[in-house]
């Protein structure tokens, strides 16, 4: 998965409130790009989040502001919520096919899965190799599962200067952005039901480096979209999922701000689906925005700070499209990444949070919400080294985490 290492970035943040006493840094990246966002603080979190393993936070009504009523689900492009997971079926025809029939153990509808640009139109422009973008979605029509393809990764001969390459960057031309969005999307008309376009803009390290730009993004985002609906009307285009940082610049942009800055830019008519990441860092998911500031210092460390995301869309007018979660998760607590440990997790707490929070979604945020997707089904290379293999519910070797029998056994 070396396509997929990104360059380590740290990112910096004074924790106030609870932990006020300790400061934390969290620095790395995923394939996903999870950002989580403290390091160094208690080596436990607080008491009243450890001890938060109980639905005791009262549940809000459910919000209905800005839903436009229908009674023909079909007009939304997702199941309210739909379930999903990430894996990586890019390289191992063989690991790919273990990988699918796990998800459909889960009962799952759907798997997210990244078709990096440079993997695709490989060494200049116009020199294509589809066979493993082929594989891929063979296998999933196979396993009878829906596919959401995340579009991202330049190809370095896009970049304005090629040397260093960057992990992500937006290329010098959004023309060729563009040219490989309706590539895709001709080629696999009808097979890929949705696409995720580009990874967490509003960090600098998934935007070649630079300050990120709402508005740059909704150009890059604006002629994607144009291209996709061209070549495929009926497929779903959802806008990257913001990463819920809790710092400023030069590191992030805030994911509200950032999404504000869209609207701002004229983004609401170049996507269908509202993309978010939620990681439910050391909160339990019923725990409000409100409370995490208080306990953390900032709303960004809960689950549920997809609502404040969602009040920016019917704020602006939009709020009768869905919402989709592309990266939902809690990490394990461990000692080899110490940058993550104060938002640590048993494997007990881990699978009983996953489950909580598809439930308070489907309880407390129809209709408008949309595909849930939790990372991850692991990559075959990863270990213990990698971060994003505390995050897994499935290991490389197959092997199984309380988190995925909780999440095949649960009502769907």
């Amino acid at each position: 998965m070396s396509y997929l290492r990104s360059l380590a970035l740290v990112l910096l943040l004074a924790l106030t409130a609870a932990c006020s006493n300790a400061t934390a840094t969290t620095e790395g990246n995923t394939p996903a790009g999870v950002s989580a966002t403290a390091t160094e603080s208690p080596e436990t979190p607080p008491p009243s989040v450890t001890s938060a393993s109980t639905r005791d936070t009262p549940l809000p009504p459910t919000d209905t502001a800005g839903v436009t009523p229908t009674s023909e689900a079909e007009e939304r492009p997702f199941e309210s919520p739909g379930y999903g997971v990430q894996a990586f079926l890019w390289w191992r025809p063989d690991i790919a096919a273990r990988d699918l029939e796990l998800i459909d153990g889960l009962g799952f509808g759907w798997v997210k899965q990244t078709f990096a640009w440079r993997d695709i139109e490989t060494n200049e422009k116009g020199q294509y190799d589809w066979w493993k973008p082929d594989k891929v979605v063979q296998q999933v029509e196979d396993a009878d599962l829906k596919l959401l393809v995340r579009l991202d990764r330049q190809p370095f001969w896009s970049q304005e200067e090629p040397y260093p390459p960057l992990e992500n960057a937006p290329p010098a031309d959004l023309q060729d952005f563009a040219d490989f969005c309706g590539d895709v999307a001709s080629r696999y008309q009808g097979r890929i039901a949705a696409y995720q376009v580009w990874n967490e803009p509003n960090l600098t390290r998934e935007w070649g480096m630079e300050v990120p730009d709402p508005g740059a993004y909704t150009e890059l985002l604006e002629v994607c979209y144009e291209a996709i609906k061209a070549a495929d009307p009926e497929a779903v285009v959802i806008s990257a999922g913001l990463s819920p940082t809790g710092v400023g610049p030069p590191e992030a942009i805030e994911d509200t701000t950032f999404l504000q800055g869209m609207y701002d830019a004229g983004a609401a008519d170049y996507f269908d689906v509202l993309g978010v990441n939620a990681p439910g860092y050391a909160a339990p998911p019923e725990m409000s925005p409100d409370e995490g500031e208080r306990q953390f210092g900032h709303r960004s460390f809960v689950f549920r700070r997809v609502e404040d995301m969602r009040d920016i869309m019917v704020q602006n007018g939009d709020g009768a499209k869905q919402v989709a979660i592309l990266e939902m998760g809690w990490m394990l607590k461990q000692e080899l990444h110490p940058t993550y440990t104060w938002h640590g997790v048993t494997e007990a707490q881990q699978a009983d949070y996953l489950v909580r929070a598809y439930e308070f979604a489907r309880e407390q945020w129809q209709p408008w919400i949309g595909l849930m997707t939790t990372i991850y089904i692991a990559d075959y290379d990863w270990t213990e080294e990698n971060e994003q293999w505390w995050w897994s519910i499935v290991l490389p070797d197959g092997s199984l985490r309380e988190a995925y029998g909780a999440l095949g056994e649960m009502e769907k």
